[in-house]
C-alpha cells in the first residue's frame, strides 16, 4: 500500500484533538461540492440549449445541404437528383432556388428571402407541423403560385395569415446594366396568392425573413434557368449517419460543392453557443480554485497538529517528499470527495429538472419557447469536471503545503 496515502486517509477520518479542524474539513469539502454542483449544472443547461435549439431547426432545415462551393447556383437537372435519390442514405431530395428579394403589400415594403422549393419539401421537414392557418401548405397551381410567410414576415407586412391582394415580389434583373432614368425597368416583378397558411419555426432568422413558394416561381423573378438551384437539400434515411451520407453524396456530386449537416448551417449559432459554454467553465473554474483554498486552512491545521507526528517519522526513515506527499494527498482526498459529492448532487438536480422543471424562464406560460431550463447531462462534461475538481485541487494544495511542510520539520 502507499505509505503517505494510507496516513493521509487516516489523517482525515481519524479523530483530532482540535474538533475545529474537521469543521474546516467538512467546510472545504462543501466548498469544493458546490463549485462543482455548479460546474455540473450549468454546463448540462448549456447543452440542454444547445439540443432545444437544434430542435428547432428540424422543422426548417435539410439533414444534409448542398451548395456551389463558388457562386450562388448551379445545374441540379433530373439526373443528378435522381443518382442522388437512388443513394441508400438518401430518403429525399429536393432543390431549392433562394435568394434576396423586396415584398410588397399595400405600400410596405421589406426586404427577403424568397425560398422557391419543390412540392416533397413537406417530406424533407416537419413544415407542416409549424404551420398555423386554415389553409394548406400550396406552392403552385395550373395559374397561381402562392406564398407561405413566417409569422414575423406576416407582421412586418401586416398582411395577415390570409391576405386578400397579393403580395409583390420585386428581384433584380440579372445581368442587366442599371438605367437610372427608368429605375422600376431594373427590377423584375412577381405574385404571390395566399396559401391560408404562415410557418412559426421560433427562429427570427426564418420567421422574419423567409417566404416559400414554388421553385418554378423563385426561377422565374430571380433569372435562374430552368434547371439551376442554389441548393439541394436531403433528409436522411434511418440509421444512416451524417458522415457516411457525405462520402456518398460527394462520389456523386464530385468535386465544387459544400456539403453542410444541420449543424454547420447553423455553425455561427453553435459557434457562440460553444464560446459561451467555455468561458462560463473558465469562470466556475476559477471560482472552484477559490474553493480549493479552503483546503489550504484545513492542511496548514492538521500540519500544525501532526508536527510531532512528522518529527517521528522522519525518525524512523521517512524524507521530506514523504511527509510532503501525505499532506498533498490529503488535499487530493479533499478535493475528490468534494468532487464526487458534487456531481453527484449536481447529476440529481438536473435529474429532477429535467422531470419536473422547477427552475422557469419567466411567469407567462407563453414568454419563452420553452417554460424551464432545458438541461442535458453529457459524459464528457462530467468527465471533465471531475478532472478540473482534482488537478484545481492538487495545484492549489501542493506549493502552500511544500512550504509549510518544510517550515515545521526539523531541519537536518
Amino acid at each position: 500500500m502507499n505509505l503517505p496515502l494510507y496516513i493521509a486517509t487516516r489523517y482525515l477520518f481519524s479523530k483530532k484533538s482540535h474538533q475545529v479542524i474537521n469543521i474546516i474539513s467538512g467546510v472545504a469539502i462543501a466548498g469544493v461540492a458546490l463549485a462543482t454542483i455548479a460546474m455540473v449544472c450549468t454546463l448540462s443547461v448549456f447543452n440542454g440549449f444547445k439540443e432545444m435549439v437544434a430542435q428547432q431547426f428540424t422543422a426548417f432545415d435539410a439533414d444534409i445541404k448542398i451548395t456551389a462551393e463558388r457562386g450562388k447556383g448551379f445545374t441540379a437537372d433530373s439526373l443528378l437528383c435522381s443518382r442522388l435519390r437512388a443513394l441508400p442514405c438518401v430518403a429525399v431530395a429536393t432543390v431549392a432556388v433562394d435568394d434576396k428579394a423586396m415584398a410588397q403589400y399595400n405600400g410596405r415594403q421589406v426586404m427577403i428571402t424568397l425560398k422557391g422549393v419543390e412540392e416533397n419539401f413537406r417530406e424533407l421537414t416537419n413544415i407542416e407541423a409549424a404551420l398555423l392557418g386554415n389553409g394548406t401548405f400550396m406552392l403552385s397551381d395550373s395559374i397561381n403560385s402562392y406564398a407561405v410567410p413566417g409569422i414575423g414576415l406576416v407582421s412586418s407586412l401586416n398582411c395577415g395569415i390570409y391576405h386578400t391582394a397579393p403580395l409583390e415580389i420585386y428581384a433584380p434583373r440579372r445581368g442587366k446594366k442599371v438605367s437610372m432614368s427608368n429605375p422600376a425597368s431594373n427590377f423584375k416583378k412577381g405574385f404571390l396568392q395566399s396559401s391560408g397558411v404562415t410557418f412559426a419555426v421560433n427562429q427570427p432568422k426564418y420567421d422574419d425573413h423567409y417566404i416559400l413558394t414554388s421553385a418554378q416561381f423563385a426561377r422565374d423573378i430571380l433569372g435562374r434557368a430552368h434547371d439551376e438551384a442554389t441548393g439541394i437539400e436531403i433528409k436522411l434515411a434511418d440509421g444512416c449517419s451524417a458522415a457516411q451520407a457525405k462520402r456518398d453524396i460527394e462520389a456523386v456530386m464530385g468535386n465544387g460543392f459544400m456539403l453542410e449537416d444541420r449543424y454547420e448551417q447553423q455553425k455561427d449559432v453553435f459557434k457562440v453557443m460553444k464560446i459561451e459554454k467555455f468561458i462560463s467553465y473558465i469562470f466556475l473554474s476559477f471560482i472552484l480554485l477559490v474553493a480549493c483554498f479552503n483546503i489550504i486552512g484545513s492542511l496548514s491545521m492538521l500540519i500544525i497538529e501532526k508536527r510531532e507526528n512528522m518529527n517521528t517519522l522522519r525518525a524512523l526513515g521517512a524524507t521530506n517528499k514523504i511527509i510532503t506527499n501525505i499532506f498533498v494527498f490529503e488535499g487530493t482526498i479533499i478535493s475528490t470527495i468534494g468532487a464526487i459529492s458534487g456531481i453527484l448532487i449536481g447529476l440529481g438536480a438536473c435529474l429532477l429538472q429535467q422531470e419536473y422543471g422547477l427552475l422557469t424562464l419567466g411567469n407567462g406560460a407563453d414568454d419563452f419557447v420553452v417554460n424551464s431550463y432545458p438541461v442535458k447531462v453529457e459524459g464528457g462534461d462530467i468527465l471533465a469536471v471531475f478532472g478540473t475538481v482534482v488537478v484545481t485541487g492538487l495545484i492549489a494544495v501542493w506549493l502552500p503545503v511544500k512550504v509549510l511542510t518544510k517550515k515545521f520539520l526539523n531541519k537536518d
